[in-house]
């Protein structure tokens, strides 16, 4: 395997992200970028069987447009991380900013602790094989899956009394699923999203992103693989058909 570290101190984003796809176009399979410190847009519209370690703060954007890559980022993440990605996989040691999942259409994005305001904004798919997924462990602000119209949220709450508190859950949510560990009160859902039963069938379904969560993040995965989930879907295919438009 052939690998390729990168120092990016004092480095602007362009020139390090030249260098990112010079080294894969020369066949790197594995990139380490040590002392990251907020460049932006790493591995955007990148393709191929690479992996790529940010060692440090991965700046906006991390990964949008990108098809197959893995980035495994050692530390926080600023907005956007998996703006709208078709494939590959992003895991986070740390927390991101605003609108982690961007847009997304495909792939997965794992962040160990928490995300910030509009989670999931407007993920999608197409059929199965283009499902994104995106695995919180611990928490996510106000309007998570704003505008959803495909895909799957995992909240896990790990380490918090209350899995979400902030307001607007799937808001003008119109397709995909939203899984939060524990209790949601209905004051918090979003115009648009409802809640419905969690039972043996989302179980399943959520077993293996469970499952490759706590083997990225070597956490147990028993204590979460049960039935102490709360699901929220969409509520029609057109939350706000009427509101803007007269038929």
């Amino acid at each position: 395997m052939k690998k390729i570290e990168i120092d990016a101190k004092g480095i602007h984003y362009t020139p390090l992200n030249e260098m990112i796809r010079e080294a894969v176009r020369d066949g790197a399979e594995e990139i380490v970028l040590n002392n990251v410190i907020g460049q932006r847009f790493i591995a955007d519209g990148l393709k191929g069987d690479v992996t790529i370690t940010i060692n440090g703060v991965a700046g906006g954007d991390l990964g949008m447009f990108m098809n197959g890559p893995t980035c495994i980022v050692n530390g926080n993440c600023d907005h956007a991380p998996g703006n709208t990605m078709d494939m590959g996989t992003i895991i986070v040691h740390g927390s991101t900013g605003d609108a982690a999942a961007h847009s997304m259409r495909g792939g997965k994005l794992f962040v160990e602790n928490n995300i910030g305001y509009r989670g999931g904004i407007h993920m999608k798919q197409y059929e199965e094989e283009h499902r994104p997924v995106l695995v919180v462990g611990g928490t996510a602000h106000a309007f998570l899956g704003e505008y959803m119209a495909g895909g799957l949220i995992l909240v896990l709450g790990i380490g918090k009394e209350e899995p979400i508190v902030d307001r607007g859950i799937g808001s003008g949510i119109h397709g995909g699923m939203i899984i939060v560990r524990g209790e949601v009160e209905d004051e918090i859902l979003g115009i648009g999203a409802r809640k419905t039963d969690f039972g043996e069938e989302e179980l399943e379904m959520i077993t293996p992103y469970v499952e490759e969560f706590c083997e990225h993040f070597g956490k147990d995965p028993s204590g979460l693989l049960n039935m102490n989930y709360t699901c929220i879907v969409p509520a029609s295919t057109r939350p706000f058909a009427g509101k803007y438009t007269w038929e």
